[in-house]
């Protein structure tokens, strides 16, 4: 919504400060971890990509962002959504 052309480095500036390096990497890289999903990612970044401490993590961020765009799919009012989050923060203290 901020850039639709490059959402990527608009939501990293946008969020600058208020995030945590893990949550920063996370952003910075889900669009490959869609390519990982697809398999249209190189052998090599692939690779580096699957060593990084924070990959799992990446697929599970690419898992819900695919699941999301479900049409009809079951979702949690906003403030379930909310509790999750902040449950979340308080696990990685994010």
């Amino acid at each position: 919504a901020i850039d639709p052309d490059d959402h990527v480095t608009a939501g990293l500036e946008a969020l600058e400060g208020f995030i945590s390096e893990r949550t920063a990497w996370l952003i910075g890289h889900h669009m490959e971890g869609h390519k990982i999903h697809d398999r249209t990612i190189g052998a090599r970044r692939k690779r580096r990509l699957s060593a990084h401490q924070w990959n799992d993590d990446l697929c599970s961020l690419s898992q819900c962002d695919r699941d999301g765009r479900t049409p009809g799919a079951e979702v949690d009012d906003l403030e379930q959504a909310l509790d999750y989050i902040e449950g979340i923060e308080e696990m990685f203290g994010d």
